[in-house]
């Protein structure tokens, strides 16, 4: 499963995966309900499941991840969050993990605690993603983060990591992939594109940082892109104007802010011509795509479709 997960990724051929929010509760059940009936698990190569977000308390995604792996007999991204958890928890939950072959890692430094809904929450936070990816690195030398050896060796664990889309110096996000890259990250997924412009200078600078890198995995590193399709006017003026690290064209948003004015038919209709022609030009430059729909797998589908 995990080989044929790779071998797609390093491939020319469209590659997908989706993104999986769990629920705020104790039961996956409808949200694996939503995914089957979507049909979303036939068209992507794999998923992810996000580690609450925002803060926002959400089942674990480790424990998502095995639920939705077993079900779905496909590979599943797990985030796991520097926010939560110090040295000694990340280590026992990648071995735990591991032993139900939740072996995809995507490291994130995590959103910061004061966003949370729950009260006083405070962050466990010893540094950053990168020291994840250095755990991970321990744990597939067969040793911990102490270099005391396991017994048994964990099954080989791939490491992902993230990086934002754009910004006004692109060589400090330059740095920030070789960083990653040397910290052993088998591939970074970019916050949502929405400029082919901006994936062409994404690339450029992926492949100068992998030639930067001291890591000799770096050479085979992919870039993945994402993509959170823009449905609504509302959702694309608060990603323009509130979330740091994404550029919208102003183009994309007056053809968003001009559509609604004629109804939410009509809103919804020219979203999905917008996001499928720009889920068409980014494809054509990398082919490895990472969807964030916040659980609406049947536009995830109906997307994937239209490009086909």
């Amino acid at each position: 499963m995990f080989n044929r997960f790779c071998e797609k990724l390093h491939s020319e051929k469209p590659f997908f995966t989706v993104e999986i929010t769990p629920p705020h509760g104790a039961s996956m059940s409808g949200v694996i309900e939503k995914i089957e009936q979507s049909s979303i698990a036939k068209k992507v190569d794999g998923f992810s499941i996000t580690d609450n977000p925002l803060a926002q308390l959400k089942m674990s995604s480790i424990l998502s991840a095995i639920k939705v792996q077993q079900k779905f007999k496909k590979p599943v991204i797990a985030t796991v969050s520097m926010r939560d958890r110090n040295k000694l928890s990340l280590q026992s939950s990648l071995l735990g993990a591991n032993d139900f072959d939740i072996r995809l890692i995507l490291a994130l430094t995590g959103d910061p605690a004061k966003l949370s809904d729950q009260p006083e929450v405070k962050g466990v936070l010893e540094r950053d993603s990168t020291l994840l990816l250095s755990i991970i690195y321990r744990l597939n030398n067969g040793v911990d983060y102490s270099n005391k050896k396991l017994n048994p060796k964990p099954k080989p664990i791939i490491p992902f990591a993230v990086s934002n889309s754009y910004a006004r110096d692109y060589k400090n996000l330059q740095k920030r992939m070789v960083k990653k890259l040397n910290y052993g990250a088998r591939a970074i997924i970019t916050q949502p594109v929405y400029d082919v412009e901006n994936a062409k200078t994404l690339l450029e600078i992926f492949e100068e940082a992998k030639k930067e890198s001291i890591r000799e995995t770096a050479k085979e590193a992919r870039l993945i892109m994402g993509q959170f399709p823009v449905i609504r006017a509302k959702t694309v003026n608060f990603i323009a104007d509130k979330v740091p690290g994404i550029h919208v064209p102003k183009e994309i948003i007056d053809n968003m802010n001009l559509a609604a004015m004629d109804g939410s038919k009509k809103e919804s209709e020219v979203g999905f011509e917008l996001s499928k022609n720009i889920l068409k030009e980014i494809i054509k430059l990398n082919p490895n795509v990472h969807l964030m729909t916040h659980n609406r797998f049947e536009l995830c589908a109906k997307l994937i479709d239209s490009i086909s």
